[in-house]
């Protein structure tokens, strides 16, 4: 916020400055062209009076953005009792461009009633003068040129305005955009990070609770007292249990199907049934595991899982008719899955879902490896690292 403020005022400083060397150069431009013409009619003469006015039509240009009201007042009434002075010969140039730069100002600078205002005034000024100077002898057709180019500058600044202030609109309406999806994506970070305590809650506690269920069967089938043994055995499982109270607790509450706690998560050994599941919804899919089987670590296992099931339904949902390769490669330190597709986008896909995030959470849970994008031959491609050990490895 205080580098855009900054930024204005440097700006703002920066067109102020402009502005003066304009008018200060067109006004010595006017002063020059006065002292060293030769045939001064065209400035009415060479007193202190044409000196002046020379000053008047230019250095108001100075503060055309602050004040463009005032300035095309001045300016015009500078520039009109110069031409009534000079008549029946044209100004000089300099009142020209002071006149037309005062009338952009009011159209670029203004809005509402206030441009249409600032437009009035500058034909009410200018247009006595404009009597004065036909009275004079200046001809009609002299008067008429300038009239349709102080309108012409009037409507191109109004025009300009209007484009700056769209743009302007179309920026802010850019950032409110990104500002939302970075709200988006991190909203679906939270979502997926739930969803990932709530899975990992049913695998640690499925597992703890076989560990108090094996500990009591021990215990029963234990033979003659061993009281140290049955005393370990007593401890296993009474920390075992307040350790399930204590996950119940602590990630119970950010369940949503309650139904299913405690229940064995998917793993890569249920590919079969996914495969065929997709394939069964219109879908080629063919798969391949490369390597030996190693045991993974439940989280490591569920999350290869959910990586692969989530790619697939974005083929499903996103791809038109496409092939998909779906592998998986065990190598000593990390599983390795990839689903590749050649499946073109579908027209009416929005391409705001949130899957990508969710893989990209997992595989940085577990301090491994994720890249997704589209392919160079079509198609899009995804591909995951996982440490076998998990995050500490």
């Amino acid at each position: 916020m205080e580098q855009s403020i900054r930024d204005t005022l440097g700006s703002a400083r920066v067109r102020r400055g402009a502005d003066t060397g304009l008018a200060v150069g067109l006004a010595l431009l006017a002063v020059v062209d006065l002292a060293l013409s030769s045939d001064a009619s065209s400035w009415g003469g060479r007193g202190p009076l044409q000196v002046g006015l020379a000053l008047g039509c230019t250095l108001p240009l100075a503060w055309r953005v602050r004040y463009p009201i005032a300035t095309v007042v001045v300016t015009t009434a500078a520039g009109g009792l110069l031409v009534a002075v000079a008549a029946p010969h044209q100004a000089p140039f300099e009142v020209f461009i002071g006149s037309v730069l005062a009338a952009y100002s009011i159209g670029a600078h203004t809005a509402g009633g206030r441009r249409w205002l600032g437009l009035g005034l500058m034909f009410g000024v200018g247009l006595p003068f404009m009597v004065a100077a036909g009275s004079n002898g200046m001809a009609t057709g002299d008067a008429l040129a300038p009239i349709a180019w102080l309108t012409g500058a009037w409507a191109v600044g109004a025009i300009i305005r209007g484009r700056r202030l769209r743009t302007a609109e179309l920026e802010l309406l850019t950032a409110e955009l990104a500002q939302q999806r970075d709200l988006q994506a991190q909203a679906a970070v939270a979502v997926e990070r739930g969803r990932i305590a709530r899975e990992l809650h049913d695998v640690v506690a499925h597992n703890v609770s076989m560990m108090v269920v094996q500990a009591g069967a021990a215990d029963r089938v234990l033979e003659g007292d061993q009281p140290d043994v049955r005393r370990a055995l007593a401890a296993i499982a009474g920390t075992g249990r307040e350790t399930v109270d204590e996950m119940r607790l602590l990630l119970g509450v950010v369940r949503s199907d309650e139904g299913a706690g405690l229940s064995p998560q998917p793993g890569l050994g249920d590919l079969d049934q996914l495969v065929s599941n997709v394939r069964n919804a219109g879908l080629h899919v063919d798969l391949r595991v490369e390597g030996e089987r190693s045991p993974l670590s439940p989280g490591v296992d569920l999350s290869a899982y959910r990586i692969v099931q989530e790619a697939l339904t974005n083929v499903l949902k996103h791809a038109e008719t496409a092939t998909v390769e779906v592998t998986v490669r065990y190598a000593n330190d990390a599983v390795q899955v990839e689903v590749c597709d050649d499946g073109r986008p579908r027209k009416s896909t929005d391409g705001g879902g949130n899957g990508l995030i969710g893989m990209r959470e997992r595989v940085a849970m577990l301090g491994g490896e994720f890249r997704a994008g589209a392919r160079r031959d079509g198609g899009f491609a995804v591909f995951a690292r996982l440490p076998i050990a998990g995050p500490a490895a």
